[in-house]
């Protein structure tokens, strides 16, 4: 019973922060209205985020068994619960600002204990993969509502009414009966105690030996770059849809969740795929058909009208078309990181996995700042066709990451289900 409650903790962890993390674009267009921002100002809320997720990865690593899974959560919850509280007390761009901060630091502390408890609640190989795949799939299950319980709050009639700060009211709920749910809850953590920690400074050394190899680099670049796609397209697609398309913001946001429903389901078909073709071919067949998607469907954007009355049943087509772009996104980020992962010993993973975060964080708020000044300056069309410059690099640092596989003498990868975030 009560591995059950602890397992249920996770669950509604992983979905609390898949709400929140993928909040970003709904609160980038609501801020927009709400408080009169630029789209560059708006942008920042991703380095908020994504900054604060990296240097918390890095800084945790090596205490986090000391403070205690079970007690590293309930710190996170409490954080993000108590930021989501004084969303609606003081609702501001700077509130916004520290909420997006404490998303990161938390989710930082949240995902290493989350991963690290799986591998103490499972007894072997079998189960901790069903375990990891339910809690990934529940954490795509919390990105796809996060749009509609946003949309829920919005007033459609006055997009800039601040009623949509008392969404913040229920994520607060949900972080702190979670926190009752953990409080009451037993975790044995001896097994995680059993290993010799490293210093921080072991940990760098680990991470800049890692850097000076060939395959490593090459495959940072290609995440730094697909991550840089993926939020351009995630962070921007509810304003695109609201000023491009044209669509009322609560529908903008309900949208662009077609986008997580898509990335879920490439996600799965993938791993189908993988049975049957090289994972170099898919991959570059997916980037290939990204950049045929973007060239085919943007000039329909261009081309879209729309009536006052518009709703699910007559929105403009290119509304549908573009979110697809992550059925094909989908395979990209897990593929490189199964190669990656699996090139190097398993003493090395802690320290690979620190440099993905970084490299992540850096290219999702990287992606995001570009598309916010492109859009900006040329309008949302050239700031979703920029992505066709990313895409170009990614099919040339997919090369090299094959030819540096081969040099290596890697076998198939066994798709890992990493989300980006």
């Amino acid at each position: 019973m009560n591995r059950y409650r602890m397992i249920a903790a996770l669950a509604a962890i992983y979905m609390v922060f898949a709400i929140l993390l993928n909040s970003v674009g709904t609160v980038i267009l609501q801020s927009i209205h709400t408080f009169g921002i630029d789209k560059p100002q708006a942008s920042l809320l991703e380095l908020f985020k994504d900054l604060p997720i990296a240097v918390t990865s890095f800084l945790v690593a090596s205490f986090l068994p000391k403070l205690g899974y079970r007690r590293a959560m309930i710190l996170a919850l409490v954080i993000v619960g108590c930021a989501c509280a004084l969303m609606p007390l003081y609702p501001s761009f700077h509130t916004t600002e520290l909420l997006f901060t404490c998303v990161g630091v938390s989710f930082a502390l949240a995902k290493v204990s989350v991963y690290s408890s799986i591998g103490l609640l499972t007894s072997n190989k079998a189960e901790h993969g069903r375990l990891t795949n339910t809690i990934e799939g529940l954490f795509m299950l919390g990105v796809l509502a996060s749009g509609w319980l946003f949309s829920a709050f919005i007033d459609h009639a006055n997009p800039e009414n601040p009623s949509w700060f008392n969404v913040y009211w229920v994520l607060s709920a949900m972080c702190f009966g979670t926190v009752t749910l953990l409080w009451g809850a037993d975790l044995d953590e001896s097994a995680a105690h059993g290993g010799t920690a490293s210093s921080m400074g072991q940990a760098l050394r680990q991470m800049y030996r890692l850097l000076m190899r060939t395959l490593v680099y090459v495959f940072l670049l290609s995440a730094f770059l697909y991550v840089l796609i993926e939020q351009s397209f995630s962070t921007w697609l509810p304003t695109f849809n609201n000023e491009i398309l044209k669509l009322p913001n609560a529908m903008s946001i309900q949208m662009a969740s077609i986008l997580a429903g898509a990335t879920a389901l490439g996600r799965i078909l993938a791993g189908q795929l993988l049975r049957r073709m090289p994972w170099h071919v898919l991959l570059n067949l997916c980037v290939v058909g990204m950049a045929a998607l973007i060239v085919l469907v943007l000039p329909l954007a261009r081309e879209a009208t729309v009536s006052p009355d518009t709703g699910w049943f007559n929105a403009p087509l290119a509304a549908y078309l573009i979110p697809l772009i992550g059925l094909l996104m989908a395979p990209i980020y897990p593929v490189i990181n199964s190669v990656a992962l699996s090139s190097l010993p398993k003493p090395s993973h802690a320290a690979m996995t620190g440099l993905i975060v970084i490299f992540s964080a850096l290219g999702g708020t990287l992606g995001s700042r570009i598309t916010a000044i492109v859009f900006s300056s040329f309008g949302g069309i050239h700031a979703f066709y920029f992505s066709l410059v990313p895409m170009s690099l990614v099919l040339v640092t997919l090369f090299y990451f094959k030819r540096e596989t081969d040099r290596a003498g890697l076998a198939e990868p066994a798709v890992a289900g990493l989300p980006a975030e």
